[in-house]
């Protein structure tokens, strides 16, 4: 009795991800090692760093009470902004990491400590992404042209802060939710207090993602001596989440109170219906929580991954309260 054919794995892929995804099946071959450098076959960070920014214009719609053509570009620039600077954000990461990634089984078949890219290559990439996101920014106003260039310096810090505390997930969130800020003034001109809150619900969201994500490589972490707040929670990982649950929720509640509040419309039906917002977004993080194993790397990727839509959840009843 034969057995069935095997399809091989293309060759150089990511050992974390997307099986059958498009960079190792249909992208140039010639390409591949740069797309997964930005992380192009695991598309779960463009997300993440994108659904803030979407948060940002959706609160400023709200606060303004209409929308402009202008939001309909603002919303395309920050997909595209959001997928380049993820990439460019993830090939510094992998320049400055390339020696811990050789270290840890789920990092070590990345481009550079595999030997698909050389740094000196992995260097220019990040140089070209960049150059076209910042061509994208210079669409937008003064005020969020600055936003923008000033959002390199948590990016440039972040993959140092696992070297030197405990809490690198805090620094991850400082740069992946300054699209709440960006978007926010690229529609209105100028911040206020609702974009720096929506700020901070962003931060609390990343952390409680982000340290389900980390638990996978603890064990890799503890040997190599590299920090997170996996390894500082433990087993009170559950404990911590709760809290960062209630911050995100909380703090994305007052946000939104002080965008409509504070604008032109403050109509108790769209008040009612963006407050669903929070509260469903946490009814989808605390099935995270009850289904959470911090032992089990393979479900914590799988809750990771599902924090597309916890972001995505907010925006759907945004979107339902601008019409209203």
């Amino acid at each position: 009795m034969t057995q069935p054919d095997k399809t091989p794995e293309p060759e150089g892929q990511v050992s974390d991800a997307v099986k059958g995804n498009w960079v190792d099946n249909y992208a140039p071959e010639g390409l591949r090692p740069y797309l997964r450098l930005s992380r192009a076959d695991r598309p779960i960070g463009t997300w993440l760093l994108l659904l803030p920014c979407w948060w940002g214009l959706a609160l400023a719609i709200l606060h303004d009470g209409q929308a402009r053509w202008m939001d309909l570009w603002i919303f395309v620039g920050c997909g595209a902004g959001a997928w380049l600077m993820r990439g460019a954000g993830c090939t510094w990461n992998d320049i400055t990491d390339r020696d811990i990634d050789a270290a840890v089984e789920r990092t070590r078949s990345r481009p550079i400590p595999s030997g698909q890219v050389l740094p000196t290559q992995a260097a220019a990439w990040m140089i070209a992404q960049s150059m076209v996101a910042f061509a994208i920014l210079l669409t937008f106003n003064w005020n969020a042209i600055a936003l923008g260039v000033l959002s390199l310096l948590p990016v440039a810090i972040y993959p140092f802060a696992k070297r030197f505390t405990w809490w690198p997930q805090v620094f991850l969130g400082l740069a992946f939710n300054w699209g709440a800020l960006l978007a926010w003034v690229a529609h209105t001109g100028s911040l206020s207090v609702a974009p720096v809150i929506l700020y901070l619900a962003g931060i609390a969201w990343t952390l409680f993602y982000d340290t389900i994500y980390a638990h996978q490589d603890k064990e890799d972490d503890a040997l190599i001596g590299v920090k997170s707040t996996a390894r500082l929670f433990g087993n009170q990982t559950a404990a911590w989440l709760r809290w960062f649950l209630v911050a995100a929720v909380s703090l994305l509640a007052l946000a939104t109170i002080a965008a409509i509040l504070g604008g032109v419309d403050d109509n108790p039906l769209k008040m009612l219906v963006a407050l669903l917002a929070p509260m469903a977004m946490g009814w989808h993080m605390l099935w995270q929580l009850k289904t959470l194993n911090i032992d089990d790397p393979a479900r914590c990727l799988v809750l990771f991954r599902a924090n597309r839509d916890t972001g995505l959840i907010p925006l759907l009843f945004f979107a339902v309260a601008m019409f209203l």
